[in-house]
């Protein structure tokens, strides 16, 4: 009797193994271009949000390692060397989708922060070029007015 496992640690068991199989869908869905700046921050919202669920599952994770431990313990080598690999699954599982999770919000921030500074950088461009364009459209002056043609070639 010693050797199994409380109920409430094959329900955390399967509450976490249902939230990483849900999280690992997200995480893998394609990563599409995306030019619209409010779209990547929802996106980032979704991911941050994945990780503070990530950290309310942590404490659940802590204590199936905890009772692995305990199990280890009192259950016979055989029986505690299965739940052994089975948390050791777990985490292995846990650290790779914490890593990408990360990961994809570093480089979800680094395309917001270049497409903001593109966006700038055109919007700053269109400016110049209205006012090129006005420029250009302005009334060429006299051949013998040297004093505006020296005007012009400055503005040039």
């Amino acid at each position: 009797f010693d050797s199994l496992p409380p109920a409430h640690y094959k329900e955390t068991m399967n509450t976490i193994l249902v939230w990483m199989q849900q999280s690992e869908t997200k995480l893998s869905m394609p990563q599409v271009a995306i030019a619209e700046y409010e779209i990547m921050e929802q996106r980032l919202r979704e991911f941050k949000a994945l990780q503070s669920s990530l950290q309310e599952q942590q404490k659940g994770l802590n204590y199936l390692s905890t009772t692995v431990e305990d199990l280890s313990r009192k259950a016979p080598a055989e029986v505690s060397q299965s739940y052994r690999s089975e948390i050791e699954v777990v985490l292995g599982r846990w650290k790779k989708l914490s890593a990408q999770l990360a990961e994809h919000c570093q480089k979800l921030e680094e395309r917001m922060t270049k497409l903001q500074r593109f966006q700038n950088d055109t919007k700053t461009l269109k400016k110049w070029m209205a006012e090129v364009d006005v420029f250009l459209k302005e009334e060429w002056p006299a051949l013998g007015d040297s004093e505006a043609l020296e005007k012009q070639l400055e503005q040039c």
